[in-house]
Order: C-alpha cells, then sequence, then structure tokens
C-alpha cells in the first residue's frame, strides 16, 4: 500500500492496535460504577468501551452528571494498576523493528491521555521506534482522534501522505477527516465490518499482513 513512499509516516492507534487494554480499562471502568454505587456491567459488556473517548463512553454508562466523578475514579486506579494490565499484540515489537530498519518514520496517535500513553509505550520498550507519543490531555483536550490527527499533522508536517492503522471506527473517521490513508486490523475490539463501513482503505488480521501493506 505504501510501496510509492518509503518515508511516508506511519501513525498507529495505541488501544487496540499496538496493545491489548481490556483488562486494565474494563477493570477501571467496573471500579468506576462499583465507587458511584451503581450495578456494575459484566467484563464482556463493557469492550466496547475500548476505542471511543473515554468521558462520552461514561457519560453513556452512568449519564453526563455522574460521569465526571467516575472519571475521578476511574483515573486513580487506571493510573496506579490498570495502565499495566495491558498485553502486547503478538509480532508488534518485531513488525516495529523491521519498519525502522526500513526508516520508516513512525508516531502513536492515540486519543487516550498522552501521560499513560507514554508510560505504556515505555513499558513494553517500544519508545526506541516512535519518533513522538501524541494523546489527549487530561482535560479532554485532543480526545477526539480527527483533533488529535490535525494537531499531530501540523507538528510533524509531513512532505507526504501519512497512513493510520487503527482498529475502531473513531480511528478511520480521524484520519479520513485528515486525508490520511487508513489501514485497519481485525485483531482488536472493531470489527472488519466496522472499519470497511467507515471508510478503511484495507483491513489486516495479523501484523505480518500490515507490515506486508506498510512496505
Amino acid at each position: 500500500m505504501a510501496t510509492q513512499n518509503l518515508v511516508a509516516p506511519i501513525f498507529f492507534d495505541l488501544d487496540g492496535t499496538l496493545t491489548d487494554p481490556k483488562a486494565g480499562i474494563v477493570g477501571s471502568i467496573q471500579y468506576a460504577i462499583e465507587h458511584l454505587g451503581l450495578e456494575v456491567p459484566v467484563e464482556d459488556e463493557l469492550t466496547w468501551c475500548i476505542g471511543p473517548p473515554l468521558m462520552a463512553s461514561l457519560e453513556s454508562l452512568v449519564g453526563q452528571e455522574l460521569a465526571p466523578q467516575a472519571l475521578l475514579a476511574y483515573r486513580q486506579r487506571y493510573s496506579d494498576i490498570g495502565w499495566q494490565e495491558n498485553e502486547l499484540y503478538p509480532g508488534i515489537a518485531g513488525m516495529l523493528q523491521r519498519l525502522q530498519a526500513l526508516n520508516r518514520p513512525m508516531y502513536v496517535a492515540t486519543s487516550k491521555p498522552r501521560v499513560f500513553a507514554d508510560r505504556i509505550i515505555r513499558h513494553f520498550e517500544l519508545d526506541r521506534y516512535f519518533t513522538v507519543v501524541f494523546g489527549s490531555e487530561l482535560d479532554g483536550t485532543r480526545s477526539d482522534k480527527a483533533e488529535l490527527l490535525r494537531y499531530a499533522l501540523s507538528e510533524v508536517a509531513p512532505a507526504s501522505q501519512p497512513v493510520m492503522v487503527g482498529d475502531r471506527k473513531f480511528d478511520v473517521l480521524g484520519a479520513r477527516a485528515n486525508q490520511m490513508k487508513f489501514v485497519g486490523v481485525s485483531y482488536g475490539y472493531g470489527s472488519p465490518r466496522e472499519l470497511q463501513t467507515a471508510g478503511a482503505d484495507l483491513v489486516v488480521d495479523n501484523t505480518e499482513m500490515l507490515f506486508s501493506v506498510l512496505v
């Protein structure tokens, strides 16, 4: 896909693309809901929350009035242990190493607060591969993927059309709003149908396929 220009930068989503954050995100949401004294959904009823901006998900779960309290409780647990309840997807480190050997500029672009994204990237020793980790701020600034990517592109100022890699429709829509190519990964939390309907250029099933379309 990117063979026309080997210096085209690649932007990777974090949750559901580089790492599987299910245990930490869902566990922290359950903690927040329990903290409010509400009935706690089971784990599999909350996986839809992985990908969208967190505040919007909490508003859907507990209502706008209680969402700020839920967010504080969520961050209390997530900043302590939730961020560590995370796993690197198979083949990610090797794929990034091979892309780096080809001199591909790589960045992280996640709606997760940058303070947590930086911590996770360093924890998995992926910081050696990425020039910059772009994320939202704790006050919600740049939690929208289109806004985040617009900011990231203004900082990077790429000379060629960049590529976004992600697993949810929010990633696709953000990329499309910024005239980026988009490759979806089906091993994350969005289905191939979700990605294709949103306008993905390609959808791949694993990191080996992902590498092949990025070079």
